[in-house]
Formats: C-alpha cells, structure tokens, sequence
C-alpha cells in the first residue's frame, strides 16, 4: 500500500521523495499546482496535481490509489486563502465550519474530514529524520553574549505567541521583538524588521508551535533563509532541536559560516497539545 504525499513549495517534498525513492518506499505526490514545483514528478512513483481548492479531487485520488496515510510536505502559504482560488463545494462547507481560519484551525479542519474518509496524517518528517536540526551550536561561530540575550527573550515571546497560533518567527533587535511572522513568511517578516530598525542588528527566532505532533507546519531552515539574513543583516537564528528541518544542510551551514552567521538548536520549550 503506497504513502501519500501532499507536496507544497519549497525543497521539503523533492528532499522527502529522493529520500523515499533511495529506501524503497512507494510514494504517491499529490501536488499543488499553485505551490509544488515539477521536481516532484520524476521522482515520485505516481504523480496527481490538484488545485489548492480541490479538497473532494484529494480524497478521491486518495481511494484510486489506496492510500491510507499521507504526509503533509512544503509550504502552502497561508494567504492563498485570499486569493483567487476557487474552493469546492466539500472545501467550502469545511471553510464555513470553522471558527478561525489559522493553521490549526484550517489543517485541523481538513485533518478531520481526511479522518471521515480513512485516511489519516502520517508524520511529514517520517522520510527526513537525519534532517532534524541535533542540539547545540550549527555554526563555526556561537552566539554572542548579546546574541544571546535577545534568543532567550524572542524565545520567551515565541513561546506565548504561538498558544494563538499566528506564526513560526519572530525578529528581535536589542532585547526588542521589531516583528512577528503572521501570513508573510519568514523571509519577508525579517525584510520588514530590517526596515524598521535603521542597520541594527537583528536575531532571528523560530519556534515549533509546542506541538507534539510532527504532522505538518514543521519549521524549515535552508539556504534561501540564509540569504535573507545576509540581505537583512540578522546574524544568529535559534531553532527548536529535534522538531526544525535543515534543508541542504551542508550548504545551509557553509552558507551560515561564510556570512559569519551562529546558529543554534536549542530544546523546545514546554509543550502542550
């Protein structure tokens, strides 16, 4: 019986399938044709794409191939749920159902009706655990005395933000949080902190939403945010240990080292469901 995979952007489901296909295990991709590059198709065993708004397209494909399991892999951003996309009618009542429409309450709702159809989320790290970030200092160089200060203080707010569930970042500048991360995504978040604080310094933080569970909106880190940091002159990133994908890794930290950037995995602070 196959693994489904419902890939979004980014490097997370092309890294998760090469993983998959060098072990032998049969995935099915289902990507979103308005996020997941083309990538995925040669590397899949069987490739659909969906519209983001074909929720009855999903379970259908789901029951032809016999899947029971699937992995939530790469972004969707968050702020298609604005756009022209049009959903369908199963989508639409799930919409309607909900009280807020942020990540839990959205793939929490969509968890619930691939439930009712027997098919339940699978742990969208499942293909990738040698990715997830070990503890300690990443970097050739460790944060600073007042790098790290400001980590402990945006993990403070990092951890009280996310019993709202508004987003994975924060930005901090001199013990200061300048930004918090909503719909945008991190990179534009630390784009709009460096506008605001005139060549500060800046330090950025991502956290894990406290979750247990590991079954989607795991935090990422890859080269592209290294670039960010560059352009917005961020020089440390702290990550929750054991629950942050390094995408790339090894590019990811010579990226890091030669832009004399520390990065540090630090234990998740106290979970909750």
């Amino acid at each position: 019986m196959p693994l489904g995979m419902i890939a979004g952007n980014g490097r997370f489901p092309v890294l998760a399938l090469e993983a998959a296909r060098t072990a032998g295990i049969e995935v099915v991709a289902i990507g979103i044709k308005e996020e997941a590059s083309q990538e995925i198709e040669p590397l899949a065993a069987r490739c659909h794409w969906i519209s983001l708004g074909a929720l009855t397209k999903l379970i259908d494909i789901c029951h032809r191939e016999n899947i029971t399991q699937v992995m939530m892999c790469g972004q969707v951003k968050h702020a298609k749920i604005f756009s022209s996309i049009v959903p369908d009618l199963k989508l639409v009542k799930l919409l309607a159902s909900i009280d807020t429409k942020n990540t839990e309450g959205l793939i929490g709702a969509v968890v619930k009706v691939l439930a009712d159809e027997g098919i339940t989320l699978a742990d969208s790290t499942l293909l990738l655990k040698d990715l997830l970030a070990p503890a300690g200092v990443l970097t050739s160089r460790q944060p600073s005395k007042d790098e790290e200060r400001d980590i402990a203080y945006g993990r403070s707010i990092a951890a009280a933000l996310s019993a709202h569930d508004i987003g994975q970042s924060v930005a901090i500048a001199d013990r200061a949080c300048v930004a918090v991360e909503a719909m945008e995504g991190t990179d534009a978040m630390l784009r709009r902190a460096a506008s605001l604080v005139e060549g500060k310094p800046l330090r950025l933080v991502k956290g894990s939403r406290r979750r247990r569970h590991m079954l989607y909106d795991v935090p990422v880190v890859g080269p592209l945010t290294i670039a960010a940091m560059r352009e917005t002159h961020t020089t440390a990133l702290a990550m929750d240990a054991a629950r942050t994908l390094l995408l790339d890794r090894e590019d990811l930290i010579a990226q890091a080292n030669a832009a004399d950037i520390a990065m540090i995995a630090l234990p998740p602070n106290a979970e909750v469901d």
